[in-house]
């Protein structure tokens, strides 16, 4: 009886990994652009991570002729200031992505907890949420990141405190997306019955927003949270071009690269298209993935 009772955790669990095995490989195959797509985000962020010990050369190192197209020596070329441009791309890519993830991160949070109040409330804290976010709206989202860079970001260089309040600026302007969205999903699940019977239990409201509502909306958030992260290094990098980017020469973004060398771009092609190409096949994977996410992750669209 006790070999019996001991394997039935295997017969049960072994179903259950081959079901997940195979409902894997079935999405492999039926999303293969989004799959193509996160695997290019995750060698992104690998790079980023591993980026000092990729780069042959520092990012700042002034030793290379002066705009050298690309060949065998130097795979990107060099810049109108002597530097490796393969090499600040791959150190450019911590910034960039680090300003992605970060900002995300900080406007998925608010988002998400403005749109749970105002969801779940209603009332008179949905209205003053609703109102914030058309403030938010009503500017044009790079001159609002702008005005906040300019009160708050005081050092130009690369430090902790310009890192985070280039996170929040981005983070601020892409909130209002993420809390309608919570928004929404949160008004539909509001009315639902086991809802109705954790209050007429007496359950509290905070209690009821992190047991049963907030689980039942994880799957808009993390697909709105993958699509954000490329807008986010698409306004870094607009940022970090206009000049009030947190980089310097040690410390590149892909953004601060076109600003560099933006007068030398009809002399030199590579100048532009390096970092360029960097940033479009970031921002294009992200988005991609975030897309295959949504099907996946959506039973509407996953049925159909």
């Amino acid at each position: 009886m006790a070999s019996i009772a001991a394997s039935e955790p295997a017969l049960t669990f072994a179903p259950r990994r081959r079901s997940r095995a195979r409902a894997l490989v079935r999405t492999c195959r039926s999303k293969p652009i989004g799959v193509a797509a996160g695997a290019v985000c995750l060698l992104l962020v690998l790079i980023a991570i591993g980026a000092d010990q990729l780069a042959p050369h520092a990012p700042d190192a002034t030793k290379f002729p002066r705009m050298h197209a690309p060949s065998r020596e130097y795979p990107l070329g060099t810049d109108n200031l002597f530097r490796d441009i393969y090499s600040r791309v791959l150190i450019g890519s911590r910034i960039s992505l680090g300003i992605g993830f970060g900002s995300v991160a900080i406007g998925t949070l608010m988002g998400t907890l403005l749109g749970l109040v105002a969801g779940y409330f209603r009332g008179w804290p949905d209205m003053i949420v609703s109102r914030a976010l058309d403030v938010i709206l009503g500017f044009p989202p790079l001159v609002l990141a702008l005005f906040i860079l300019s009160i708050f970001k005081t050092d130009k260089g690369f430090s902790a405190a310009s890192f985070m309040w280039m996170s929040f600026a981005i983070g601020l302007i892409i909130t209002p997306t993420t809390a309608r969205i919570v928004r929404g999903s949160v008004l539909g699940i509001r009315s639902l019955q086991y809802i109705e019977a954790a209050e007429a239990v007496g359950s509290a409201p905070s209690r009821i927003i992190l047991r049963h509502v907030l689980p039942n909306v994880m799957a808009p958030i993390i697909v709105i949270a993958s699509i954000q992260i490329g807008n986010a290094i698409l306004a870094e990098a607009a940022l970090s071009f206009i000049g009030v980017g947190i980089s310097d020469d040690s410390h590149p973004s892909w953004g601060k690269m076109l600003q560099d060398t933006r007068a030398q771009w009809q002399a030199a092609w590579w100048l532009s298209v390096m970092p360029g190409a960097a940033i479009s096949a970031a921002v294009l994977s992200f988005n991609l993935f975030g897309d295959a996410l949504r099907d996946i992750l959506d039973p509407r669209l996953r049925s159909s």
